[in-house]
């Protein structure tokens, strides 16, 4: 039987508030990104669906192969202070906000250079994006070994999430707004002011992700060590032997890869779905703001809720509720109250998975280090972003390619009717098919099992 793990010290509020400012950096970016760039490269710089789709799509791909390239070079680099990855927080901040800014920017070129500045832009916002969010993903289990502490730490980065996606999303367009780039109605100006109040708004984001890893930086601590101290460096076959090992890891990898497709789909299409089904851009802020609402409302109540039910059965029933949430919506997707209730169910089911499965990351950090005595955090996370990643930007090209077949182009003001029955499927059918699968991945993941039969080992 192993020797009992020590308790690190609790956790306090200042430091949970660390964690709430730098999830509302990431999530600044993160919504501000994937709500609004494929709409600002097709509606905005004018480029077509179909290369939009390539360049988003790529870009996914090359996110999704640094993750463990990164992740496997933090596993085995220690900072001057003898710490693995709060530092990130502070290195990478400036450059982060740059390719912000960079991102949403027009230059006024040929066609085909635009399309090779905007790769290139793309990649290197991906690759200051990989770093930021090592401290964001692995903190959660450096920071204390309490599983209830985990929790709360997980519940202030939804809560700092929600904050940071309204900043991104639900403030976006008053910002726009506020620089020039919207019309009467409520729809982007095209010309120069809709490129220049993209490009003041994206400044302003920039400026609230330094704020955020600053802030992260200076409120937290890494204080989980090791309970064996080995200095030896871990090649990469034996990393992802450990991990392989962990059924943990590879269900809460299926079921983070599942997550990842249904947000992008939510934050690719819902401005489409505005503009072109609504008849307003501007009407995404109603949508997105009942949504963070009761985001907030569940972020708090996602621990309770969790304690009550168990871990696997709040999985289960978030995978449940989004699924029935659905239906009205499928069967009627012109319906204004479908869209709302959709956004209701869609937020307590996203809010609750996001809990969890970084809940479950942390303790999969663990249960690695009870079975092979070495500790990969940034591993743990950035190789299931991998899988989640690549599957993103499938879905992201097959639904840019589905909005192409159908005839979707930026320059008309009314989509032909298959545009309109691709933009609800993508809203619809489609993300219900895959929370279906979600629910699958849920009744055989193992999570609940591990940590009580590694508990009861170590006594």
């Amino acid at each position: 039987m192993s020797a009992p793990t020590r308790q690190t010290p609790k956790v306090g509020i200042l430091e949970k508030m660390g964690f709430a400012t730098f999830s509302t950096a990431s999530n600044v970016v993160f919504n501000f990104k994937d709500l609004f760039y494929l709409f600002f490269l097709t509606n905005v710089m004018g480029i077509s669906i179909a290369h939009a789709g390539i360049i988003t799509a790529i870009g996914i791909v090359w996110d999704a192969i640094n993750d463990p390239m990164v992740g496997f070079w933090a596993v085995n680099h220690k900072f001057k202070s003898g710490e693995k990855v709060r530092p990130f927080a502070l290195w990478c901040a400036v450059p982060w906000a740059i390719t912000v800014v960079l991102m949403f920017t027009c230059f006024d070129v040929s066609y085909g250079l635009k399309l090779g500045i905007a790769m290139a832009i793309y990649f290197l916002f991906e690759l200051f994006n990989t770093f930021a969010a090592i401290p964001y993903n692995s903190m959660g289990s450096l920071a204390t070994n309490r599983d209830e502490d985990r929790r709360s730490i997980n519940v202030a980065r939804n809560l700092g999430g929600c904050l940071g996606s309204a900043i991104g999303a639900v403030a976006m367009y008053p910002l726009l707004n506020l620089f020039g780039g919207l019309d009467d109605t409520g729809n982007i100006i095209p010309g120069d002011p809709g490129k220049n109040a993209f490009f003041y708004a994206a400044i302003v984001m920039g400026c609230v992700c330094i704020l955020g890893s600053f802030a992260h930086y200076f409120t937290t601590r890494e204080r989980v060590k090791e309970e064996a101290p080995n200095e030896e460096k871990i090649h990469l076959l034996e990393a992802f032997k450990m991990l392989f090992a962990c059924r943990s890891w590879v269900m809460n990898t299926l079921y983070v890869l599942c997550y990842g497709m249904l947000n992008l789909l939510i934050m690719s299409t819902i401005n489409y779905y505005a503009t072109y089904v609504i008849g307003s851009s501007s009407a995404a802020t109603l949508i997105m703001g009942l949504y963070l609402g009761v985001s907030v409302i569940f972020s708090v109540l996602s621990i309770p809720i969790d304690k009550k039910l168990g871990r696997r059965k709040t999985m289960i029933s978030s995978a449940l509720v989004y699924v029935l949430g659905k239906i009205w919506f499928v069967i009627d997707p012109f319906s204004m109250g479908a869209i709302l209730v959709n956004a209701l169910t869609v937020a307590y089911a996203m809010t609750l998975a996001f809990v969890l499965f970084n809940t479950n990351r942390n303790n999969i950090a663990d249960l690695i280090e009870w079975k092979s005595h070495r500790r990969i955090d940034s591993l743990v996370c950035t190789c299931d972003n991998l899988a989640s990643k690549l599957s993103k930007a499938g879905a992201n090209l097959l639904m840019t390619a589905a909005l192409a077949s159908a005839g979707f182009n930026a320059e008309l003001d009314v989509q032909p009717e298959a545009a309109i029955d691709t933009i609800n499927a993508l809203l619809g059918w489609v993300p219900m098919c895959i929370a279906i699968v979600m629910l699958v991945v849920v009744f055989f993941h193992p999570i609940e099992k591990d940590m009580a039969t590694m508990r009861s080992e170590r006594g």
